[in-house]
């Protein structure tokens, strides 16, 4: 077995990593080497794997190294290293808010459940060689701490709308939380397959879709109907692709989470949003070199 890695700088790495996954929609392995560089690796046969060539494309001036070694048959026990649980505690109960919500635990298939404690956790179970998102990565992990949020501070539970849903983890996050119905959006069909499957697993009910932010409308924002609240919208994407939901989004959602930006990003894209629909900031994380921002309808 081969592992091709792929050191790029971090300032870059979020743009490189969805392209990589356009050449490895397996997935990749993610490894924070220091403060300014990321690798990313992926495992397969010879024959499998991403051309050089390919791959030096993708990274383009990001590109810090690349290499390939061999690895014992083991690999796939070694991998699973990688993959930890995420723990991602509830907020404090908001006054006049919503019931309490538990916390949320983000585990692969093969790490146990955690032991019942003083609060109450509900886990969730993500096949992180599917498709991207296990909760992991600073991105997805603060969608879900503003998911949670979200839900701490509201006393209904309405539809949702994963765009970008990868292995569905925040998708089915909503659904575990209450809200319904949730839809799940990927332009990647193993994405498509990956989320059906995780939210069997998890034994939730999510419609997932194949679907272009680039060429079709956002599906139930498209019809306005004033006897019902508008759906929350979910947004884990690259700045391109979320300045691409601004302008093109048909109608204001009841609350935006927008996440995969970097910390520069975030008041741009922002900015974007409040223009066209009139949302206005509620709260926004930072992580590293990453950030999210909540939106709500003003």
């Amino acid at each position: 077995m081969i592992r091709l890695a792929v050191r790029v700088a971090s300032g870059q790495a979020e743009l490189v990593l969805a392209e990589l996954l356009e050449l490895a929609p397996a997935g990749v392995e993610e490894v924070r080497v220091d403060e300014g560089t990321v690798e990313y690796a992926v495992y397969g046969a010879p024959g499998e794997l991403p051309d050089l060539p390919d791959v030096r494309a993708v990274a383009g001036d990001a590109l810090v190294e690349i290499s390939t070694t061999e690895v014992p048959d083991d690999w796939h026990e070694r991998w699973k290293q990688f993959h930890r649980p995420v723990l991602i505690e509830a907020p404090s109960p908001v006054a006049g808010g919503a019931r309490p919500i538990p916390s949320l635990r983000v585990r692969p298939p093969w790490e146990a459940a955690s032991q019942p404690g003083l609060t109450p956790v509900r886990e969730i179970v993500i096949d992180p060689g599917q498709a991207f998102g296990t909760g992991a990565h600073a991105s997805t992990r603060m969608c879900l701490e503003l998911l949670l949020a979200l839900a701490a501070s509201e006393t209904g539970r309405g539809a949702m709308i994963d765009v970008g849903t990868g292995s569905g983890v925040l998708a089915i996050a909503a659904a575990t939380l209450g809200f319904s119905p949730v839809l799940g959006l990927d332009h990647e069909q193993e994405s498509v397959a990956a989320a059906r499957e995780n939210a069997a697993v998890n034994g939730v009910e999510i419609e997932v879709r194949r679907f272009d932010l680039r060429r079709e409308t956002l599906p139930w924002l498209d019809v306005v109907d004033a006897s019902r609240q508008p759906p929350v919208l979910l947004a884990n994407l690259l700045r391109a692709l979320l300045l691409d939901l601004a302008t093109s989004i048909p109608a204001p959602p009841s609350h935006l989470i927008a996440s995969g930006l970097l910390a520069a990003e975030v008041d741009e894209v922002a900015r974007a949003f409040t223009a066209r629909l009139g949302l206005r900031e509620r709260e926004r994380r930072a992580g590293g070199e990453w950030a999210a921002v909540w939106l709500s309808a003003a």
